[in-house]
C-alpha cells in the first residue's frame, strides 16, 4: 500500500435513479461499483464521504441560468407544455426527462465539486467520484446521457486556488464538453483519446487546438477501432508524459469512462481491466493532485469492475482475483479481463495490433511534429482480472 492520501464520495441515492427502461445510461453502475469496494474492504484505506447537492449558485458557475432553471423545473408532468424548450436544450431521447433528474445532477456534480474542494484544501493528493464525469454537457444544452457538466464545474473550483489543470479523457468518446469549455484558455489544458470518424459526438480532431489564449492548449488523439491494452498504452504514455513535462499542471483531473473497454454495448475499443487501470496508474505516478472522475461505460458488470479495480489501483492495495459475493454478482459474471471485443466474436475482422493501424489518418500526420509543438500535435467467470 502506498501513502497516497485518498478520498471516496458516495451517495447511497445514485443508485435510484433511471434515465428510461431500455436506456443505455444505468447510474446503477456506480452502486454496484461501491459494492464491490464495499466486499473488497477497499473502503478501509480511504476516506469515505457523502457528496452534498450541488447548489443552484454552483450549478450556474458554468450553466446558463436559462437551463438550469428548465431542469429544476421540468417533469414528465409538466414535459408536453415545455416543449419548445424541449427542443432548445436538447432533451430528447438519449437525454430524456425521467424523474428526480435534477436531483441526479446535483449530486453527480456536487461529488466533483466536493473532490476539487478537498484537493483545494491540501488535505487530499487524490479524491474519487465515480459517479461523475459527464462530459458532453454544454453550457446550455444537454447530450450524450449528460445533463450538468460535472467536470467543468470541478476544474472551475480547482482554478480558485491553481493556475493550470490537465485534464485527460480515456473514455472511447471525445470530451467535447470539457474541450469546449476551455477552448480559448491557457490556465486548463484538454487531452482526450478518442474513437473518431463516423462515431459521436463527431469531433476530437487532431487540428483542433485551442483558439486565442487556448490556442495550443487542446490534444486530440483520434483511434481507430480494436485498439488493444499494448497499442493503447503505446501512445497513451509519451502523449502524456510530453504534456506534463511541458504544461506543468498543478493539479490532474481524470475522466476513466469505462466505455473504452472490450466487450462495452456501445464501445468500440477493445481495453482490459488491468489496461484501463494502467492509465491511471501511470497518472498517479507523476505525484500531482488528482481527481479520478467515471464518465461512460454500458455493459454495467464491466464498468463496475473496472472502477474497483482502478480504485485499488490508486489505494496500491492487492485484491484477490475472484468477486466478493453481492447482490449484482450474477450481472458481473460477464467480463472483459481480455483483450476480445463484442464486434470481434461477431464476425468482423480483428484488426492488426500493429501500432500505426490503430491512429486515425489525422494523429498519424501529425505524430512527427509532436514533441516540438506540445499544444497542436500533441466464457463465464467470477475473476475480476487473469
Amino acid at each position: 500500500m502506498n501513502n497516497k492520501r485518498v478520498v471516496y464520495f458516495y451517495d447511497p441515492e445514485i443508485g435510484t435513479f433511471s434515465y428510461a427502461m431500455g436506456h443505455p445510461m444505468k447510474p446503477l453502475r456506480v452502486k454496484m461499483t461501491h459494492t464491490l469496494l464495499v466486499g473488497y474492504e477497499l473502503y478501509k484505506y480511504m476516506d469515505v464521504l457523502r457528496p452534498f447537492q450541488a447548489s443552484y449558485e454552483n450549478l450556474t458557475n458554468f450553466h446558463s441560468v436559462d437551463y438550469i432553471n428548465f431542469l429544476s423545473s421540468v417533469s414528465s408532468e409538466n414535459m408536453e407544455e415545455m416543449i419548445k424548450d424541449l427542443h432548445k436544450f436538447n432533451i430528447r431521447d438519449d437525454c430524456p426527462v425521467f424523474p428526480g433528474l435534477y436531483d441526479y445532477c446535483r449530486l453527480t456534480s456536487g461529488g466533483s465539486i466536493y473532490a476539487a474542494q478537498k484537493i483545494n484544501s491540501g488535505k487530499y493528493d487524490v479524491a474519487i467520484n465515480w459517479a461523475g464525469g459527464l462530459h458532453h454537457a454544454k453550457r446550455s444544452e444537454a447530450s450524450g446521457f449528460c445533463y450538468v457538466n460535472d467536470i467543468v464545474l470541478g476544474i472551475l473550483e480547482l482554478l480558485k486556488y491553481n493556475k493550470r489543470v490537465l485534464y485527460i479523457d480515456i473514455d472511447v468518446h471525445h470530451g467535447d464538453g470539457v474541450e469546449e469549455a476551455f477552448y480559448t484558455t491557457d490556465r486548463v489544458m484538454t487531452v482526450s483519446f478518442h474513437k473518431y470518424g463516423d462515431y459521436f459526438p463527431g469531433t476530437g480532431m487532431v487540428t483542433d487546438i485551442g483558439l486565442a489564449k487556448g490556442k495550443g492548449y487542446s490534444v486530440n488523439v483520434p483511434l481507430k477501432d480494436g485498439i488493444d491494452d499494448e497499442s493503447y498504452f503505446s501512445i497513451f504514455k509519451p502523449v502524456v508524459s510530453r504534456v506534463i513535462e511541458v504544461y506543468r499542471p498543478d493539479a490532474i483531473v481524470l475522466q476513466s469512462g469505462a466505455d473504452s473497454l472490450s466487450g462495452d454495448k456501445l464501445g468500440c475499443f477493445n481495453l482490459s481491466h488491468l489496461g484501463h487501470s494502467r492509465c491511471i496508474k501511470f497518472v498517479q505516478s507523476f505525484n500531482i493532485p488528482l481527481i479520478l472522475l467515471g464518465g461512460g461505460g454500458y455493459t454495467i458488470g464491466n464498468v463496475s469492475k473496472a472502477w474497483a479495480y482502478g480504485t485499488s489501483v490508486v489505494l496500491d492495495v492487492d485484491i484477490p482475483r475472484e468477486i466478493p459475493y453481492n447482490e449484482y454478482f450474477d450481472r458481473l459474471l460477464c467480463t472483459n479481463v481480455q483483450n476480445r471485443c463484442s464486434y470481434i466474436k461477431h464476425g468482423k475482422p480483428k484488426h492488426k495490433r500493429k501500432l500505426g493501424r490503430h491512429y486515425s489518418k489525422g494523429a498519424r500526420e501529425s505524430e512527427r511534429s509532436f514533441p516540438r509543438s506540445i499544444g497542436a500535435n500533441v466464457s463465464h467467470t467470477t475473476l475480476l482480472y487473469q
